[in-house]
């Protein structure tokens, strides 16, 4: 299936299982208040970053753009010092230059020293998903944190069913057992259940702190490729990997000093 449908039939899929579970729970709805983190929860986690990796994975593989998500935590922890005005020490932000410039370094090498399409999407991701992060892990420390992705989903809904009536017609949808089964995974794990254990733990030690578990993400997107899908990766995608790994485990430390 293409990468707007599949999108959008995750999202869709996401949200009616957490509609379901708001409606079958008598769930008050959020307050005014929240409204504002719950559409940028939406608009990055829900929409912006899944459409803008699947795009990014038409034309790159799933071992190069791990490398490239790996600056998510990064990125996340920089994302929610910018939202509560917090001053970062200097060892973050030296540790956080080496890491960009090693996964910069490890795309341009990639592609005979320029930037590709791919590229410039899993970039756009990063700044979309950050934000969804951050703002994720601000409202879970007054809400729980499956009700912040249950409304998310929910309140992405009506743009996820169009982006599914739109693009069904006009892209490849060639549904098998293994891609169903694939996206039923994506739509109640990885864009519901996931996200209501990630968002409480964020909740209750805090968002930079929380991201340091997602330390091992990009090795073991690396390791899942392999064995899952059989890519084959290139020597620098592990090397560049762990690289990004020691900056970040340097900016996280920083911080929780």
């Amino acid at each position: 299936m293409g990468p707007w449908t599949a999108t959008g039939t995750r999202g869709t899929l996401a949200g009616v299982l957490a509609a379901g579970f708001l409606l079958a729970l008598r769930v008050k709805r959020p307050d005014r208040r929240d409204l504002p983190g719950l559409l940028i929860v939406a608009g990055g986690c829900v929409i912006g970053f899944p459409l803008l990796t699947t795009l990014a994975l038409q034309t790159s593989t799933t071992a190069h753009s791990a490398v490239v998500v790996g600056l998510l935590p990064i990125a996340t922890a920089s994302a929610s010092a910018a939202m509560t005005r917090r001053r970062l020490p200097r060892m973050f932000w030296i540790a956080a230059i080496v890491g960009a410039a090693a996964v910069v370094a490890f795309t341009i090498s990639q592609h005979h020293g320029g930037m590709s399409i791919a590229d410039l999407y899993l970039l756009a991701s990063l700044v979309v998903c950050s934000l969804g992060y951050a703002e994720g892990g601000r409202l879970s420390a007054h809400l729980p944190g499956w009700r912040v992705i249950a409304w998310a989903v929910v309140l992405a809904l009506p743009i996820s069913a169009a982006i599914t009536l739109i693009a069904v017609p006009h892209e490849r949808f060639d549904p098998t057992p293994s891609s169903l089964v694939g996206l039923a995974y994506i739509a109640a794990i990885s864009q519901l259940g996931g996200f209501v254990v990630w968002y409480r733990g964020m909740g209750i030690i805090g968002v930079a702190k929380a991201s340091q578990l997602q330390l091992a993400q990009p090795l073991l997107t690396l390791v899942w490729s392999v064995l899952l899908v059989n890519e084959q990766l290139p020597v620098t995608a592990p090397i560049t990997a762990i690289v990004v790994l020691l900056c970040i485990v340097v900016t996280q430390r920083s911080i929780v000093h």
